[in-house]
């Protein structure tokens, strides 16, 4: 069954406090795609559109493990406004575009949960481009490697969420390949239980993380990432500008993190994004690591209610196949 979500009704507060100007709520549709929480469309009866975030309990598909609010963890879920409005910060002060704010509503103003109301972002993300027209999306890959250039550029001397390190805390362990390991370690653990494929090669694939791991040395200084910057992530604005979404996974950490995900994501159409210098010790590491846990992780949401079953059957499946090649070579 459907969950519920949020009512016009609901909205119609928020939505008359950022768009004003007489303007009256006339419409909400939820956009495909979140799962942690709701992303509404809003349209004013004179066409104006916004869209509306909104952190709730009943938006977050996930199981409740993976609820845990330890922001000194930097894979925890971390939901939230506050999360939300850091990462927003950040990532503009190094010259990252995201949607431009019109509300925020921490207070319940305008209802029971965390409330962003943003800019409304309707055309093709970079995935829908890539696909659609590989030519024309070049000059928008050519300015999303200058936005990762200045993600890169600003550095901090501690890892984690951008909460946490701009705010003067520390995150828990040593160093993000002994983070990532515990994370794979766990990763792996839930998929042998939920796939025998899995299961019978637990033992392998705990000796390679290991090894992997064990071969990482030590750094003293981390880039700011994006986390999950899949081309879903990236919005393409009508002047062509990549406008990234889904920030509130923004971190300090190594930086051949995010350069994992972009392959994993883009193969070939990565090229224009690839950089020099990149540790091999990290990207071996980190890709084994992200292969399990796009395995486990879309097998965890199969557990509970989650209406896109047969895409997250999908990711865990090629994930699955792409974690076990990485230990028969």
């Amino acid at each position: 069954m459907a969950r519920a979500g949020v009512t016009r009704d609901q909205l119609a507060g928020a939505a008359r406090a950022a768009l004003g100007g007489g303007r009256r709520l006339d419409a909400v549709e939820r956009i495909t795609g979140g799962s942690k929480k709701g992303v509404y469309r809003l349209t004013m009866d004179d066409a104006t559109t916004a869209v509306a975030y909104v952190w709730s309990p009943s938006e977050n598909y996930w199981p409740s493990a993976d609820r845990a609010e330890d922001l000194t963890d930097p894979f925890s879920a971390g939901l939230g406004l506050d999360i939300f409005e850091a990462a927003h910060r950040r990532l503009r002060a190094v010259g990252v575009r995201v949607p431009e704010l019109r509300l925020v509503d921490r207070d319940g103003t305008h209802g029971p949960a965390d409330l962003a109301i943003v800019e409304d972002l309707p055309g093709e993300n970079l995935e829908e481009l890539l696909a659609r027209d590989p030519r024309a999306a070049a000059p928008v890959m050519d300015r999303l490697a200058q936005a990762l250039e200045g993600m890169r550029g600003h550095r901090a001397a501690t890892y984690g969420k951008v909460a946490v390190v701009d705010g003067g805390g520390t995150s828990r362990g040593v160093s993000c390949a002994s983070v990532v390991l515990e994370r794979a370690l766990r990763d792996l653990a839930e998929a042998a239980v939920r796939d025998p494929r899995i299961a019978a090669a637990r033992d392998r694939l705990d000796e390679r993380l290991r090894t992997l791991a064990a071969a990482v040395r030590p750094r003293r200084a981390y880039a700011v990432v994006h986390g999950e910057l899949g081309p879903d992530h990236v919005r393409v604005a009508a002047d062509g500008a990549p406008v990234v979404v889904d920030i509130e996974g923004t971190m300090y950490f190594d930086v051949e993190w995010e350069h994992v995900f972009l392959r994993i994501r883009l193969h070939d159409a990565y090229r224009p994004l690839a950089v020099d210098g990149l540790d091999e010790d990290r990207l071996a590491l980190y890709l084994l690591a992200q292969r399990l846990s796009l395995t486990a992780g879309p097998l965890r949401l199969l557990d509970g209610d989650f209406p896109h079953r047969a895409s997250m059957a999908a990711i865990a499946e090629h994930n699955l196949t792409e974690a076990l090649e990485l230990i028969r070579a």
